[in-house]
Parts: C-alpha cells; sequence; structure tokens
C-alpha cells in the first residue's frame, strides 16, 4: 500500500483499520504445544522434520544415541564427495572449481576433462544475456536490493524462452545452465545500475570475458576498472563452492522443491528460493555479522583482551549492545553442533591472507567471538546444553572474507545467491524426477465457528 496516495483524511482510518487487522493474525501460544504440531517444520529438539530424501547433498552434524544429540563435527556432501576433499583438491592443482562442483551437483558425477570444457563452453556462451536485456530490464527498472531486481530479472527471462513451461528433464538442465551462468552477470548489473540511480555514480556496464572462470567474471563485471588478482578470483571461487549446496532442508532449497512438486516453471521455482534466502534470518545474515562485527569494533579497544571482548558479548546476549536482538550472529546452526565444516575451510584458507593486512584484527576478533561465544551462550539460553553444542557458522568468517574482495555489503547476500543457484537447480530436478507428490503439509485450525452477521447488523 503507497501512504502517499491517501488522502490525509483517510490516514487514520487506515491505521485503526489496520491496528484491528493485526490483532485477528495473533494466535494463543497454547495452540502450538500439541506434539503433532511442528512449528517451523521442526521437532520439540530442535531437529528438522523429515519431509523427503535427497542423494545431491548431506548436512552431518550430531548423532542421535537413546534420544540423546550427541554433537559431531560438522561434515558436509556434495554427491557423496566430501567438501574438504574437494576443496583440497582444487588448492592443491591450482584450478577454479565452482564450474566442476555445479556439474557434479548437476548431473551427479565428476565431468571428466571433455565434459568439463564442453560445460565450461556451455556456461560461457549463455553468460551474455538476451539483447537489450540490461537496458529493458535492470537498467529502465532500478531497483535498491539487488536480490529483488535479481528476481524479476529472472522472470522477465522466462518471457525470452520459447520453452519456458517445457519441464521436461532435458529442457529443464539448458534452463538451469542458462540461469547458473547468467545469475552473476544479472547481480553485477543490478549493483551498476543500483549505484548510478540511488548513490549518483557513474555508470559501468561490463560484458562477461570468454574463457574467465564464474569468479573471474563476477569481478570483471562488477568491478568498474574490470580488474583483479588471480588470488581474489581464486577466494571467490573458494566462497561459490562452499555456498553451493547444503542438502534438501535449508529453507531456500525447500522452498525451490516446494514450488518445483507444483508443476511451475524453472523461473518462478529458482525466483522463489531467492525469495527466501534474501530473509535476514537465511542468506541475510552474513550482513548482520558483519554489522555485529562493526559494532564490535567501535566499542572494544583491545583485540586481544578475552575479557573485554566477553564481557561485550555478554552484552549483546542481553539485548544491550547491536541491535538488542539477543543474537550473537554468526554462531549456532540448525545442524551442525562442534563445528560447520564451511566456517573450517574459510578460516583456514582466508587467515593466512589476512595476516598481514587491514583485516588482521578482524580476523583475531571474530577468533576470538567463536571461541567465547559457545560457552556465554550455555550459560545464558537455556535451550543450550552445553557449549559444544553451539559453533561458528560459515556467516562468521563470509562477510569479512567478501569485504576483504572488496565486495559492497549489499552484494554478500547475492553472492550466496549465485553460488547456491547450482544446488537448487539440482533439488529441482531431482524433485522433478523423484516425486510426483505437491507439497501439502497440514495446519490445525484454532478458529471457532461463528454466525454470519448481516451488514446491517454489524
Amino acid at each position: 500500500m503507497d501512504n502517499r496516495n491517501i488522502p490525509n483524511e483517510h490516514r487514520l482510518n487506515v491505521k485503526a483499520m489496520i491496528a484491528e487487522a493485526r490483532d485477528t493474525y495473533i494466535i494463543s501460544p497454547e495452540n502450538f504445544k500439541s506434539p503433532r504440531v511442528k512449528r517451523g517444520l521442526r521437532n520439540a529438539d530442535g531437529t528438522g522434520v523429515v519431509a523427503g530424501v535427497t542423494g545431491i547433498g548431506s548436512v552431518h552434524g550430531y548423532i542421535i544415541d537413546e534420544g540423546e544429540k550427541i554433537p559431531q563435527d560438522g561434515k558436509l556432501y556434495y554427491r557423496g564427495y566430501d567438501l574438504e576433499d574437494i576443496v583440497s583438491y582444487y588448492a592443491e592443482s591450482d584450478r577454479f572449481g565452482y564450474e566442476e562442483v555445479s556439474y557434479l551437483l548437476l548431473m551427479g558425477k565428476l565431468p571428466t576433462d571433455k565434459e568439463l570444457d564442453h560445460y565450461n563452453e556451455v556456461l560461457n556462451y549463455y553468460r551474455n544475456l538476451p539483447p537489450h536485456f540490461v537496458e529493458d530490464m535492470i537498467l529502465k527498472c532500478p531497483a535498491e536490493n539487488i536480490m529483488n531486481k535479481m528476481m524479476s530479472a529472472l522472470l522477465a527471462l522466462y518471457t525470452y524462452d520459447d520453452k519456458a513451461d517445457d519441464c521436461s528433464f532435458e529442457n529443464v538442465v539448458v534452463q538451469s545452465s542458462q540461469i547458473i551462468a547468467r545469475m552473476p552477470i544479472i547481480a553485477a548489473s543490478a549493483y551498476s545500475v543500483k549505484r548510478h540511480v540511488f548513490q549518483n555514480k557513474s555508470l559501468t556496464l561490463h560484458y562477461p570475458k570468454l574463457g574467465l572462470s564464474t569468479s573471474e567474471n563476477f569481478l570483471r563485471v562488477v568491478r568498474s576498472n574490470k580488474t583483479y588478482t588471480k588470488e581474489e578470483a581464486k577466494l571467490l571461487d573458494l566462497c561459490l563452492i562452499l555456498h553451493a549446496e547444503h542438502g534438501g532442508g535449508n529453507n531456500s532449497t525447500f522452498t525451490c522443491r516446494s514450488l518445483s512438486s507444483t508443476g511451475t516453471d524453472t523461473y518462478s521455482a529458482i525466483a522463489g528460493a531467492l525469495g527466501a534466502l534474501k530473509g535476514p534470518k537465511h542468506g541475510g545474515a552474513n550482513i548482520a555479522a558483519i554489522n555485529m562485527l562493526d559494532n564490535m569494533k567501535s566499542k572494544i579497544r583491545d583485540v586481544n583482551d578475552d575479557d573485554e571482548i566477553a564481557a561485550h558479548l555478554e552484552k549483546i546476549i542481553a539485548k544491550e549492545e547491536n541491535d538488542r536482538s539477543g543474537l550473537i550472529y554468526g554462531m549456532g546452526h540448525a545442524v551442525y553442533t562442534k563445528s560447520d565444516p564451511r566456517a573450517r575451510i574459510l578460516k583456514k584458507y582466508a587467515k593466512t591472507l589476512t595476516a598481514s593486512s587491514e583485516y588482521a584484527d578482524d580476523f583475531k576478533l571474530l577468533e576470538a567471538v567463536e571461541r567465547l561465544a559457545p560457552s556465554l551462550l550455555a550459560k545464558s539460553k537455556p535451550n543450550i546444553p552445553a557449549p559444544d553444542h553451539v559453533c561458528a557458522n560459515v556467516d562468521l568468517y563470509s562477510g569479512t572474507v567478501f569485504r576483504m574482495l572488496k565486495i559492497p555489503t549489499d552484494m554478500f547476500t547475492p553472492l550466496f545467491a549465485i553460488a547456491r543457484t547450482s544446488g537448487w537447480c539440482a533439488h529441482r530436478m531431482e524433485e522433478m524426477v523423484t516425486s510426483s507428490k505437491i507439497y501439502r503439509p497440514a495446519f490445525k485450525t484454532c478458529s471457532t465457528p461463528r454466525a454470519y452477521v448481516p451488514l446491517s447488523n454489524r
């Protein structure tokens, strides 16, 4: 509702109507106490309700022994391959790996040299957006939020596809390859237009270059001077690999699968996943973590003083600092307990790059948060039984890594989306092949029957 178009004499009435309507949506907490009601699709112990089976990604963070959750070091598998093994291989071979991981997720196997070359050729071809697309769909209709612009641009691509509603497996593979290739270019172009329209910056629109990796092309297109170092592109490639997939239960992937179960088109399914990832409780958490870091830097005098840092974290938990939410962003996860493998890997490879940089103190502060927060949270939160039930998640470190790469804050979540697109597309295809059921969870009704009252008697 655009309040600017509401005459002044009606505004108070509208506010009263809205306030009254809001009250009708309030449901007593007592209604959620039934063991049959899985609020947030979670069991009483916080574990997720099992809604399906997938062979794409596996997230392991604990075991259940005689009904008790036993913390374990986190593991993440892509099509059965340990993520840490995948990352180690690319680090040792000095190769870009995201494209190979994308192929693995989509096709279910590691590609041969010939297959990988062909897939790279396909991505190179599709990175070029349709003629005048940037001008018509992005430049003429700018948005301050890049995620929203990515969604609208993706839905606009539907109109350029003469087989947009063809949900055959073969066609969805083609559509998926197109979307994976184009998402980084759409995001970078949307950011350039945003800077121009809303921040009065010079407009620079660059084309992708043949033969470059996804991370190289993104840095080339998003930066006004098109320059980057191999080290920067490799670090961004690592981030893309780490965010490419995370099982079927995370909110955005579940959204994609739920939409796919209806038989809708690929563009709608991936746009829905983008909308889910935009939320600050999901993909937007990396921005919350970097904002928390900035708050800590403004208040903490000595990054080597654990007592000072712990005192500040206690204030955050007590809702006296940062955004007063009581949350230490970047700490805790729905599945991981002892450790998040993505955070472990990112910290390992990024720390060496920060040792002699301006971000050295930032990393020291983040490491202190990772070290101190579990005990503080376990002491103050009754739902956390012990420190080894909470760990740093990837969001604690990813924002600082993106900042090191000189990526603006409002591009953090879009980068997450760019990486995760491969996982979303794979889950969409799996849902289409393996399931014929539309997602239809039940909701318990708590309303009571009421007699209809004629308008004249109300």
